[in-house]
């Protein structure tokens, strides 16, 4: 199958339309996470348009309305209807930095055969750079910028509850953080030290 191709001019009139449908704070998460996966993607060398868009789109499924692991699915069958196959596979595995379906923090509002195939979709996936990158940005950013990701996984745990494999999910955040801190060869935290330090005075 042949994979659509998307620019930063379409991709954000797809998320304009989304926020018609369901306006929010995760609008601006979603400028946060596009905008710091392009600056860490231009310091690593990987395609900084591309992580932008990735990072705009991920929740792309919220479009349908307030909903938990439903917006998983619902972004992941609106890109691959579209055509976009790779914001579809970011629009599965931004969630899951932990790769397994049990680890996702907050209602299962899908039905049991939605859940097998999000399960086996995901089981399938190989995850490469830029689902580590968008993960790692998502766990950046709150709706009011970048952060540290403790303030971000504690800001999620108040909003959608703890469970046995959360643990393992902040393992694997803070791994994808080692790891792209080694690419960049400095702590990427450098790259928005102001929006950190003025998000954590906020709180």
């Amino acid at each position: 199958m042949k994979n659509n191709l998307l620019d930063k001019n379409k991709a954000e009139k797809l998320l304009l339309w989304a926020e018609k449908s369901n306006p929010g704070k995760w609008i601006q998460h979603s400028y946060h996470v596009a905008k710091s996966a392009e600056i860490i993607a231009n310091k690593c060398s990987l395609d900084n348009n591309f992580a932008y868009i990735l990072g705009l789109l991920h929740d792309i499924g919220r479009y349908e309305g307030i909903t938990n692991l439903r917006h998983v699915y619902a972004g992941y069958n609106l890109m691959n209807e579209k055509g976009y196959y790779d914001i579809a596979k970011i629009c599965l595995t931004h969630s899951f930095p932990f790769q397994n379906i049990e680890s996702y923090q907050g209602d299962i509002d899908c039905d049991k055969n939605e859940v097998n195939y999000l399960k086996n979709e995901l089981e399938k996936t190989l995850y490469n750079d830029y689902d580590k990158l968008i993960q790692l940005c998502d766990a950046l950013c709150l709706a009011e910028g970048v952060t540290i990701i403790e303030c971000r996984i504690v800001d999620v745990v108040n909003r959608y509850g703890f469970n046995k494999y959360t643990l393992n999910k902040w393992n694997s955040i803070f791994e994808n953080k080692k790891y792209f801190d080694k690419k960049c060869n400095m702590n990427i935290y450098e790259l928005f030290y102001e929006d950190i330090i003025k998000n954590i005075l906020r709180i």
